[in-house]
């Protein structure tokens, strides 16, 4: 089966949260989708990320991690998603911090190569830092319906979901759904 990124997969405000919703369904094992398990959607991933992601102009052209450089960078992913999640749940976990700086760490230090662009890898590694940084890490949240991470950019910091088109939509579907069900029949 073909998977295309669209505008909905970088819902996250930031390209490292971008990257660590790449796993879909992640806390349920029966029907958790690894998208970087296929090393074909990694490499169109930068793609889409420069078109879609919110920080495209930041990093200048990103382009595809190189093969040998993608443990440090799936250990990076998942060492941001463990990260900022116990962030936003106001977990004190200063050893997830720790590793998250160690897989920052390991991707920097290895040589990105010489060409044209961003490799992927060394742009979600400083999207990561700019997060742990910045003002931006007050703004995250979870998604009740997906459970993806994003940033609440909205001026009262009053979003809910990381997609209203898709989240939103489906939760108000769903709510909507079990009123009309519940509702006496005249």
């Amino acid at each position: 089966m073909s998977f295309t990124w669209t505008a909905h997969r970088f819902s996250g405000g930031a390209l490292a949260l971008d990257v660590a919703n790449s796993v879909v369904l992640r806390f349920d094992a029966e029907r958790r989708i690894d998208r970087f398990d296929d090393p074909a959607a990694v490499d169109t991933f930068a793609e889409a990320a420069n078109l879609y992601g919110a920080e495209r102009n930041r990093f200048g052209t990103l382009v595809p991690t190189k093969s040998e450089r993608r443990n440090a960078f799936i250990g990076l992913r998942e060492a941001t998603d463990r990260h900022f999640r116990a962030l936003v749940r106001t977990e004190n976990r200063p050893d997830l911090l720790a590793d998250l700086l160690e897989a920052i760490a390991s991707v920097l230090r290895q040589p990105a190569g010489s060409g044209k662009g961003t490799p992927l890898d060394v742009a979600t590694a400083h999207s990561a830092l700019r997060l742990i940084a910045g003002p931006a890490r007050e703004r995250l949240k979870i998604c009740p319906n997906c459970a993806w991470l994003f940033l609440d950019r909205s001026r009262n910091r009053s979003r809910t979901w990381c997609d209203m088109a898709v989240c939103g939509n489906r939760t108000k579907a769903r709510r909507h759904y079990r009123r009309s069900r519940e509702e006496p029949k005249p």
